[in-house]
């Protein structure tokens, strides 16, 4: 009788456990899909490893493809949304809506519309905010970088002013490309990040 006892209470447990684990949905492009990198050395893949230090058992799907721009993140987040009914997103778009010159404007319909979508599937949402080389303009530059800030206060979202904070324009810290962040500057991407989605989990 005692063991029967026993073992309906570690099913219990387990069960418990089960459901609070939910699904961390990360929707970037090459920053975050590890261009350039092996991807078990990315960002992602040490946010994954920090969520297990924590204590969490959240597991993390990475949707971020190389070149996306948001745009394409808004046409992909529908199916992401459904299959895997995440808890948080982590939205890390918009670096080359900028970099192609594409109006900021437009960004923040696609990102606010990816925000809306989010919301609407019961998923808290991060937003990790992106800068532009002061040679698009400072007209420009400050247009884009404003978008975040305004998404962030409209819709009520968790906001990282600058994702490549203290890494961009570091050359040490950048492919040779000089875009794309190198080995050496994925912990510090995770460091940016961390302090605003923690609290989300």
């Amino acid at each position: 009788m005692r063991r029967r006892w026993l073992s309906a209470v570690l099913v219990l447990c387990c069960l418990a456990q089960n459901a609070t684990a939910g699904t961390l949905l990360i929707v970037g492009d090459s920053i975050s899909a590890g261009f350039g990198l092996d991807t078990r050395q990315g960002w992602v893949s040490l946010l994954q490893t920090r969520l297990q230090q924590e204590g969490f058992d959240d597991k993390v799907v990475n949707a971020s493809i190389s070149g996306d721009t948001s745009a394409g993140g808004q046409a992909r987040l529908p199916a992401l949304l459904a299959a895997h009914k995440p808890g948080v997103v982590v939205l890390e778009l918009g670096g080359n809506d900028g970099l192609r010159g594409q109006p900021p404007g437009q960004l923040q319909q696609n990102l606010a519309s990816m925000i809306e979508q989010s919301h609407k599937a019961g998923a808290k949402v991060l937003l990790l905010g992106m800068r532009l080389p002061p040679n698009y303009g400072v007209r420009y530059t400050e247009a884009f970088a404003q978008v975040y800030q305004q998404l962030a206060a409209d819709k009520h979202v968790a906001l990282v002013p600058f994702f490549l904070d203290g890494v961009g324009g570091v050359p040490e810290l950048m492919q040779a490309d000089g875009i794309h962040p190198a080995q050496g500057a994925q912990q510090r991407l995770l460091e940016n990040a961390w302090p605003a989605l923690k609290p989300l989990l």
